[in-house]
């Protein structure tokens, strides 16, 4: 029996569940594809932070950005009935006198201070060296993605929106503005696919780099933090003794596969940061859907209007997806004009 639906959304990313989301809110009725080919939303950290802590200053559009995410998160855990959202400071780790009068510099800027304390916090166990200080950032924390993926594709397939199979693209039908596929038929497609959009014939000429990431979590009792510490490597919290190590950036590895060379590249950063013991419980890899120019790719194919892509979120999708969900849904049923600068026609 052929199903009519306004969308069709292929993934289940942090980029995919946004959309759907927002498609929800609206009365839109859609189903989701979803065969958990692409680990880079399942094995990511999950840090949001609206502070760019290599230069000290803030990342594009953060603040817009955290103020969508905010609520969006918050939302979203009311509905599915579980916690995954863990709010928490990041510290960077201050290396010189230098580091500490950029940090002072940076927290005169009236939008930064919103986001950085002004006031260096003094950390005096032997776990690492803090000689310089801390310096906190505000408004930022963890999600833990495999908790909400899996919660939301589970709340997906109770309400019968969620298929567990592999898209076939060559299964498209188009036929002026319907699009069928196999037994369904809709108004429009929108791929969440991440690093599988390669395989995507109607936007594999996009600039889809993707970079590996590899993480580490790891068992340190003697650490004792309650807070994201950033230095040349980050550490999150989890329970117990168990923080999460990363992360690396291959970009020419294209596998979600646990390297050895990932591993001994934090085991590296992670022997020069922690002055105490620490044993490897897991290795994770993905592979993050980057841009070259550090945007995400939103917009139609450019002969068929149904086909829609919203990807590119790089290493900050836990912010930026909910902002550019809403941004490509306003396009869609508002014709709100896209921002060139995430427009995939500024590929053309």
């Amino acid at each position: 029996m052929a199903m009519h639906y306004d969308y069709i959304i292929v993934g289940c990313g942090l980029a995919g569940i946004a959309f759907a989301e927002k498609l929800r809110q609206s009365n839109k009725s859609f189903v989701l594809f979803d065969d958990c080919s692409q680990q880079a939303s399942m094995v990511a950290g999950g840090l949001y932070n609206p502070v760019m802590l290599k230069r000290f200053t803030l990342a594009w559009k953060a603040d817009i950005q955290t103020e969508i995410a905010q609520p969006y998160y918050h939302e979203l855990e009311s509905r599915l009935g579980v916690k995954f959202d863990y709010k928490m400071p990041v510290r960077r780790l201050l290396r010189s006198s230098e580091e500490q009068n950029n940090w002072f510099q940076a927290t005169d800027d009236p939008v930064l201070k919103h986001y950085m304390s002004d006031e260096l916090i003094q950390y005096d166990e032997s776990a690492f060296d803090c000689n310089h200080g801390l310096g906190e950032v505000y408004h930022s924390g963890r999600i833990d993605t495999l908790k909400l993926i899996n919660t939301f594709r589970k709340a997906l397939r109770a309400e019968g929106r969620l298929i567990d199979k592999s898209f076939k693209y060559e299964k498209i039908e188009i036929a002026g503005a319907n699009i069928k596929y196999m037994e369904i038929s809709c108004h429009r497609v929108v791929f969440c696919d991440g690093f599988g959009l390669k395989r995507n014939p109607y936007f594999k000429s996009l600039p889809l780099n993707g970079t590996k990431g590899e993480l580490l979590k790891i068992q340190c009792p003697d650490l004792k933090i309650d807070y994201i510490l950033k230095s040349s490597v980050f550490l999150i919290p989890l329970e117990g003794d168990l923080y999460l190590a990363g992360s690396t950036y291959n970009r020419y590895d294209k596998t979600n596969v646990p390297s050895e060379k990932g591993r001994d590249e934090l085991c590296r950063r992670l022997n020069k940061l922690l002055n105490c013991d620490y044993t490897i419980v897991d290795h994770l890899a993905g592979v993050r859907p980057t841009v070259s120019d550090r945007r995400p790719i939103l917009g139609t194919h450019n002969k068929y209007k149904g086909l829609c892509v919203l990807n590119g979120l790089g290493s900050r999708g836990v912010l930026i997806a909910p902002f550019a969900a809403g941004i490509l849904f306003d396009h869609l049923e508002n014709e709100t004009p896209l921002p060139e600068e995430i427009d995939i026609s500024r590929f053309s």
